[in-house]
């Protein structure tokens, strides 16, 4: 909307018009964080007649309005000279209820006075001290929506301008900020609830007016029994003000999960992971809207100590709740769908998909059942063994293409997904992944050889297909990487005789290959092994390449020039492969 428009209807002062075309410019402009340069002196203009409207009485739509106006001038730390007076600094102090709670005395104004002048000149000060008397308004205000978009303004404006920092502390509104604090504990802000409670989680409990009809399972005040499909949405006002407090306890809980909690700890975090859970399974008004409160509802479940989440599973199943092995899984496919859309839009994924799917991660690692039922979303029994595992549409398909990602962090955090759900197995890891993707992994944690890491799984039962059993290779993952020719097994039908074996470097059932060496004589093996040695000999002494090894370990060295000479008399030269404990019947 042309800003010379929305000037020309609030210079009539009519309260109507301004409300329609500022609603009309904050709705436009809500997203907006850089500014046309060409139009500074137009938002300077408005923000002098907003700020105008604010000293006046207003109706309750129209000084919304012109505060959320205010919030998003603010954000041009160029066009701030309306805003860092001590008038316009007062005005917004009084919306946000910080004001009359500093009552800062005579003296630190008469200072500020004279700070003013040295910056502005007489003749500002004067009409300063008019305009402080002119802009205090009559009534005081206790609209929650208000104060919060008055105090976020003020947040911009303390942001961008140094001057108006020195006016804020002359204004004392440090004192009026604690004693806004401090009304945390008043009956009117706080709630009945556990003694023991942290006052924030006590403040999100009331404002989405939670009840407890079971120990550690929440019910909105009057929905009691009702699906959460069924559940009326979020207020605009319930759902911000929600979000800044789940931003306060993200700060204090932020080290929480690197800590042992003694018991009465672990209590109180097991009430706040029972607030969580109803927090994910709540809609606000509007998609965006939601999508930001399930957001930061996620990245504090991400703090909360691991064996607490298990307050995700403890609702019972009701009529038309997702079941899996008799539990309540309704949590845990809310977060799996939230992972799967961070991940299909591909933004920022290390700021909007890692949180959801490390608390994945470490929930399937400590909880049998979120582990099996994740399983059974994103590693069903594998029954197409015709196409590569990162190519398609599938859940499996999307994170094993995060395993090549180019953000060392996203990759890793994709790979550990993987492995946990495969319980840290390395021949079931392959058998879903792909050698060449799950090489990395491998590499990092010296299992390049096979085996099993440290991590303690239960036993489960054995989900192979018949089509992945016919096609998978009976050779060891060691004897494949030496040789990719041998028998494939008497007890595969006849067409996947045909067509060939799964290629576990790839993961895909290929065509059987002819062996390049066939019809040689051992003298012409031996000279094609003695020109490919020296063929990594000069990219080595060249430093184009390093040539590494596997050591006993499992992990990579750097070869040297008597490994090399091994290799030369012995192309099939190999350290005795270490038994590998992993079992292809448990999965």
């Amino acid at each position: 909307m042309d800003l010379r428009v929305i000037i020309e209807q609030m210079e009539t002062g009519e309260q109507d018009k301004a409300l329609a075309v500022l609603q009309t410019f904050n709705k436009e402009m809500s997203q907006c964080f850089s500014f046309n340069r060409e139009e500074g002196q137009e938002r300077k203009r408005l923000g002098e007649l907003v700020l105008s409207f604010l000293s006046r009485e207003l109706q309750p739509s129209c000084l919304l309005a012109c505060l959320e106006t205010v919030r998003i001038l603010t954000r041009d730390k160029q066009c701030l000279d309306p805003f860092i007076s001590r008038s316009a600094m007062l005005t917004l102090a009084h919306y946000s209820g910080i004001a009359h709670l500093a009552a800062p005395s005579q003296g630190p104004l008469e200072d500020s006075k004279e700070v003013v002048v040295e910056m502005d000149g007489k003749e500002a000060v004067e009409d300063s001290s008019v305009m402080v008397k002119e802009s205090s308004p009559p009534s005081e205000n206790t609209d929650q929506e208000v104060i919060i978009e008055a105090l976020k303004s003020i947040c911009n404006i303390l942001l961008h301008s140094l001057t108006a920092q020195v006016i804020a502390a002359d204004l004392h509104f440090i004192d009026g900020i604690a004693e806004r604090l401090k009304q945390c504990n008043h009956p009117t802000w706080n709630h009945e609830g556990d003694p023991a409670s942290r006052p924030e989680r006590n403040q999100l409990e009331a404002t989405l007016c939670l009840c407890w009809p079971d120990p550690l399972v929440t019910a909105r005040a009057g929905y009691e029994g009702f699906p959460p499909e069924e559940l009326p949405q979020l207020s605009r006002q319930q759902t911000e003000l929600a979000i800044e407090i789940l931003k306060i306890l993200f700060n204090i809980t932020f080290d929480t999960n690197r800590r042992k909690v003694d018991e009465e700890e672990a209590v109180e975090y097991r009430y706040l992971g029972a607030l969580l859970r109803h927090c994910l399974m709540s809609q606000a008004d509007g998609e965006e809207r939601t999508d930001e409160f399930h957001s930061h509802t996620v990245n504090l479940l991400g703090n909360l100590p691991l064996p607490c989440l298990d307050v995700l599973l403890l609702p019972k199943v009701e009529h038309g709740s997702i079941e899996y092995m008799g539990v309540n899984m309704d949590a845990v496919n809310m977060l799996l769908e939230f992972m799967e859309k961070k991940l299909d839009r591909g933004h920022k994924l290390k700021e909007t998909l890692l949180p959801s799917l490390n608390l994945l991660t470490e929930s399937s690692r400590i909880h049998r059942e979120t582990r099996k039922f994740l399983r059974s979303k994103v590693l069903p029994p594998l029954r197409d063994v015709t196409n590569r595992p990162e190519v398609g549409s599938a859940l499996r398909n999307k994170l094993v293409r995060l395993m090549t990602h180019i953000d060392t962090d996203v990759k890793d955090c994709a790979a550990e997904f993987l492995f946990v759900l495969c319980k840290e197995s390395v021949s079931r890891f392959i058998k879903y992944t792909g050698y060449g993707n799950a090489a990395g992994l491998l590499a990092a944690r010296g299992l390049l050889r096979g085996g099993r890491d440290s991590g303690i799984y239960s036993e489960d039962e054995d989900s192979e297909t018949e089509e992945y059993r016919e096609a998978k290779p009976h050779l060891s993952l060691v004897n494949y990487l030496w040789s990719i020719t041998g028998p494939i097994g008497s007890n595969i039908s006849q067409d996947l005789q045909s067509i060939g074996r799964i290629n576990l470097i790839t993961g895909v059932l290929e065509e059987e290959q002819p062996n390049p060496m066939e019809g040689m004589t051992d003298e012409q093996k031996e000279y094609e092994a003695m020109k490919l040695v020296n063929m990594f000999d000069r990219l080595s002494r060249t430093n184009l390449i390093q040539p590494m090894q596997l050591n006993s370990d499992g992990k990579m060295r750097e070869m040297t020039a008597e490994d090399l000479n091994k290799l030369a008399t012995n192309p099939l030269f190999q350290s005795q492969e270490p038994a590998d404990p992993d079992s292809e019947d448990e999965t």
